[in-house]
C-alpha cells in the first residue's frame, strides 16, 4: 500500500492521505495538511489512486566547479521522525536522506555524508566528542573545505565548545540541527541545513553554531561555538550568542551570506587536534543556603576542575570559603555567574575578595557550560598551574575583552 492514496475509518471518523513508509505495524497517513498521523486500528474503505508513488532514495552527483563538504550526522531531532507507537520523537534518518530532503544543497557544494552516531543529544558524553573531533579533523585532512555536523540541540552549545577548544580548524566547522523533526509541516531542519552549507563554504575558519534567527523562515544566524546558547525549550529561534554578538547571517532562500570583520578567517589557521579531555570535572550551580559539602563530595572522588555557577559577579555563600581554601591548591576552581550576561568580578564586594583569597579563578565573561569544557581541556593537555592560567586567557574567542550585546 505504501505510495497509495487511501480513505480510511479510524476512531470513528474519515481520513485521507497517501501511505507512508512505516517502522511499525500502524499505518502511517500524510493527510493534505501536511501531517503524518500513524494508526493501529483503521478500516480501509477506498483505494483513491492506484498509482503508486515511488519514493526514491537521494542519489548524489558532484559538480567539479563547486566546493567538498562533509556531512556528520549524530543524530537528533533534525535526524528523527515520529514513532507512532508512542507519539514520541525518535531518530530514525540516515545522514543520506538529511541531504536528500534538501535538494538546494546540490546548488551550493557536493556532499559527502556519514551517519557517526544515531543518539539524541542528551546521550553524548565527551568520549564522543572526541570522537568526533577526530573525524572532522580527518575529513579536513582529506581535503573537505567545510563540514555540517547535524546534532541535538539540547547540548549541541556543550559539543561545539568541546570542538572549538580540541580543534584548530583552517575550514567552518558548522553545528546544526533542528527544533521540530523533519517530517513536520513547521520543521525548521532543511532552512537549518541550508544555511549551514552557506556558512560551510564561507570565508570562516571556527567551529559555529548556525540556527533559525527568527521563528520566521528568513535568515539563520551564526553563533560562534563558545559563544552561544540554547535560550528556549522549543522556539525556532532557541539559540542567542551571549556576551558578543552572531558572526553573521544567511539569508533564506537566497543564501546570501554577511559576515563580521572579528572572526576566524578560512585558512588563518593550521590544522591541529588537542583531544584530551579530563572527565572528573564538574558543574556546580549554588543556591542559597546550599552546603559546602558538595565540594567535598566531588574531591574525594577525585575530581580537580570544579565550575561554580555563582550569583551575580560571581558569589556564592560565605561558609564555602574554608571548602575552598582547603581544596585549591589541588584543584582547579572557576567562577561564573547565573546570569549568564555580563562578566564576573570578584572585587566589588567582600565575599568575592575572600573567594579571590580563597583560590577562585575568575571565568570573565565565558557561559558556565563554556567554562565546564574548557576546564576539561585544560586539565587534560596542562599541568595545573598552567590551566590555571589559561583559565582567563582567551583562546578560542570564549572571553571578550569588553562584553558586547546582541
Amino acid at each position: 500500500m505504501q505510495g497509495k492514496r487511501v480513505r480510511i475509518r479510524a476512531k470513528g471518523k474519515i481520513f485521507e492521505g497517501i501511505v507512508m513508509p512505516s517502522f511499525t505495524d500502524c499505518l502511517v497517513l500524510k493527510l493534505d495538511n501536511g501531517y503524518n498521523v500513524g494508526f493501529k486500528d483503521y478500516e480501509i474503505l477506498e483505494v483513491l489512486e492506484e498509482k503508486i508513488i515511488e519514493f526514491p532514495k537521494p542519489k548524489i552527483e558532484k559538480r567539479k566547479e563547486l566546493p567538498n563538504v562533509m556531512i556528520i550526522s549524530t543524530g537528533g531531532t533534525i535526524a528523527s521522525k515520529v514513532d507512532y507507537r508512542t507519539g514520541a520523537v525518535t531518530s530514525q534518518f540516515t545522514a543520506e536522506e538529511i541531504v536528500g530532503e534538501v535538494p538546494e544543497l546540490m546548488n551550493v557544494c557536493n556532499v559527502d555524508a556519514k551517519l557517526l552516531y544515531n543518539i539524541l543529544s542528551e546521550n553524548m558524553k565527551p568520549n564522543n566528542w572526541i570522537e568526533l573531533a577526530r573525524e572532522v579533523y580527518r575529513a579536513i585532512k582529506k581535503g573537505f573545505e567545510g563540514i555540517i555536523i547535524t546534532h541535538g540541540t539540547d547540548t549541541m552549545h556543550y559539543t561545539a565548545s568541546a570542538l572549538a577548544f580540541m580543534l584548530s580548524t583552517p575550514v567552518p566547522v558548522v553545528f546544526t540541527g533542528a527544533q521540530r523533526s523533519s517530517d513536520r509541516p513547521s520543521s525548521d531542519s532543511a532552512m537549518n541545513v541550508f544555511c549551514s552549507a552557506v556558512t560551510a563554504t564561507s570565508d570562516l575558519g571556527e567551529v559555529v553554531v548556525v540556527m533559525h534567527g527568527t521563528t520566521s523562515d528568513d535568515y539563520c544566524l551564526i553563533h560562534r561555538g563558545v559563544k552561544v546558547r540554547k535560550c528556549h525549550t522549543s522556539r525556532r529561534d532557541a539559540f542567542k550568542t551571549v556576551n558578543y554578538v552572531p558572526l553573521g547571517k544567511v539569508h533564506y532562500p537566497s543564501g546570501k551570506i554577511e559576515l563580521i570583520e572579528e572572526r576566524f578567517r578560512r585558512g588563518e589557521r593550521e590544522l591541529e587536534l588537542r583531544d584530551r579531555l579530563e572527565e572528573k570535572c564538574t558543574l556546580i550551580k549554588f543556591y542559597p543556603g546550599m552546603s559546602p559539602e558538595i565540594l567535598e563530595f566531588y574531591y574525594e572522588r577525585g575530581y580537580r576542575g570544579f565550575v561554580l555557577e555563582g550569583t551575580g559577579l560571581g558569589h556564592v555563600s560565605t561558609d564555602w570559603i574554608e571548602t575552598i581554601k582547603k581544596i585549591s591548591d589541588d584543584c582547579l576552581i572557576v567562577m561564573t555567574s547565573q546570569c549568564l550576561w555580563g562578566r564576573i568580578c570578584c572585587r566589588v564586594y567582600d565575599t568575592g575578595r575572600y573567594l579571590l583569597k580563597a583560590g577562585v579563578v575568575e571565568g570573565e565573561d565565558m557561559l558556565p557550560e563554556v567554562a565546564l569544557v574548557k576546564v576539561m581541556w585544560l586539565l587534560g593537555n596542562y599541568d595545573l598551574e598552567t590551566a590555571k592560567r589559561l583559565v582567563r586567557v582567551n583562546l578560542v574567542g570564549e572571553i571578550t575583552q569588553s562584553t558586547r550585546f546582541t
